[in-house]
Parts: structure tokens; sequence; C-alpha cells
């Protein structure tokens, strides 16, 4: 059975590169400049503006919330914000929910994405005690789906033409991690 007290619980977790902190206020500049990006953009499938005013409302109200978890993800020696992630949409009767991440530019193919899915999926699975955690990446982009992949999320099914960017259609992609499919301790 899952811990519906489990997402009320803004916890840190700290990696060996990383730590993932409760997002509040104090990341809104930072996320706001994300948004900003267009690689970012791209790669969430985020056609709205957001104004820094909408961001720091976000971020100041994640802390109340019961029925998710959002984090920010920091560097462990500088404090930099180097992105976001979330554990939201829980199912308790079938013990599921859904992540979704974000990094800054700069901290792409360094291995941070992996290291903070990891931290999200033990907490996930061990603390909130979910079964499945599953998400949506864009066919286009390799370098996410991989990094799931590596912390043990399978593509499950495609939606054709979900995603309409620059005149385009694009697929998205189904993954999920099961908790009795993890990877081993050595994997991580």
């Amino acid at each position: 059975m899952i811990d519906a007290s489990a997402l009320s619980e803004k916890p840190v977790l700290s990696g060996s590169r990383i730590r993932l902190a409760p997002l509040s206020i104090r990341h809104a500049a930072a996320f706001h400049a994300t948004t900003l990006d267009p690689e970012t953009r791209r790669l969430t499938g985020t056609h709205r503006r957001f104004t820094l005013e909408d961001i720091r409302a976000w971020c100041s109200g994640r802390a109340d919330q019961k029925d998710r978890l959002d984090l920010a993800i920091e560097d462990l020696e500088t404090g930099d914000y180097l992105g976001d992630l979330a554990l939201l949409g829980v199912d308790a009767d079938n013990a599921h929910g859904v992540l979704r991440i974000a990094l800054v530019p700069g901290a792409t193919d360094r291995g941070i994405g992996t290291e903070a899915i990891r931290l999200l999926l033990d907490h996930a699975f061990d603390r909130v005690r979910l079964h499945r955690v599953q998400l949506e990446v864009f066919a286009f982009n390799d370098r996410a789906r991989r990094a799931y992949e590596r912390c043990g999320f399978e593509v499950e099914g495609r939606m054709r033409e979900a995603l309409a960017w620059d005149g385009e259609w694009h697929d998205v992609l189904m993954m999920a991690a099961l908790s009795s499919a993890r990877p081993t301790t050595g994997a991580r």
C-alpha cells in the first residue's frame, strides 16, 4: 500500500553531485530563465510563455501541494539551480505516478538528469511505495530517452503525432519504470 502522506512531505534528497530540494520562491528566477530557452521549450513542448511573476507564484505554492512533489535540482557544491523534476498524478489504488523533469541547458550531457531521476525513483519506490512511475518523452529527444532507459524505464507505447511544434507533428513515447524491475545497486 502506498503512503498517501509521502507527497505532502517535501524531502531533501542528496546524491553524489546533486541535491533535490523542495522547489521554492528562491528558485524562481533561474526557473524562469530556463522557460525562456528555445531548446528547453522544444524538449518540454512548452508553447505558453511564462512571466517571472507566473513562475514566482508557481514556485511559492509548491510546498502546499499535498498531491505532488516538486523538487529543484541543485549542484551539491555550489547550490546552483540545474533544473527541476516532479512526481505527480499519483494513483493510490494502482500505486503509480508520473515523473516530469527539465534541466537547464548547461546541465545536459553530464549525468545530472540520470542522477536526479534515480534519486526520485528511489524515493517513489521506497518511501511513497509506488509500484510504477511513468513519463512521456518526445520521440526526437534521444538523449532523454537513453537517460530514462539507464534508470530502468522502458518504452511501452507511442502516441503518434501528439506534439505540434514549428509546423510539424512529432510522436510521443510512453515509458515506465517498475519497482520490481529496478536496476541493481551496481548499475546505479
